[in-house]
């Protein structure tokens, strides 16, 4: 017995809409997949969470390379009017393509600053925490680099210092000496 057709309208209940989107995403990209293999095709799908997440699927070429791709071959067709067009559209789609890798940008920052970790699965909390480990390792690393190089300084400063030191006490007992002849 077949399920009945399903009616296509947002889902109210949120537990419900992230397990459909869950499901489907899935079904999606394993139905891309498919396509790919059975049909030799390079596939690409580009799926964003209502959260922001970032989910994709490419073939065996990369993603890069299938929307510059898709880009080429947008812009290869029509008439003058078309191609001005679709020029605008591919500057569209660059402008939309910077300021989502901005977004993602922004959240990773925030994310680093210990900010919107709600949204963060157990294995991104254990990259975040391994990346500020990294970053904090190469801090201190360089704060100890300076410090070392600031002693070197200070001791040849002190060094020089005490040469000088030693010269004017020489200099001073000398004209002291010629004083009192």
């Amino acid at each position: 017995m077949g399920r009945g057709k399903v009616q296509l309208r947002r889902i109210e209940n949120n537990v419900s809409r992230q397990v459909t989107f869950s499901k489907r995403r899935s079904g999606l990209l394993k139905k891309a997949h498919e396509i790919a293999v059975l049909c030799d095709a390079d596939v690409a799908v580009i799926v964003f969470s209502a959260k922001g997440r970032l989910y994709e699927y490419s073939t065996h070429t990369s993603m890069d390379r299938i929307l510059e791709r898709y880009e080429r071959f947008s812009l290869s067709e029509g008439n003058s009017v078309e191609e001005f067009t679709e020029l605008e559209g591919s500057m569209n789609y660059d402008h939309i393509k910077l300021s989502s890798r901005i977004e993602a940008l922004q959240k990773s920052q925030r994310n680093l600053m210990g900010e919107q970790l709600d949204s963060l699965t157990a294995r991104e909390v254990q990259q975040l925490e391994q990346q500020i480990g990294n970053a904090l390792r190469n801090i201190r690393l360089r704060k100890n680099h300076l410090l070392t190089n600031s002693i070197v300084e200070l001791q040849n400063k002190e060094r020089s210092l005490m040469e000088q030191n030693i010269i004017l006490e020489n200099v001073n007992s000398i004209s002291f000496r010629e004083s009192l002849l």
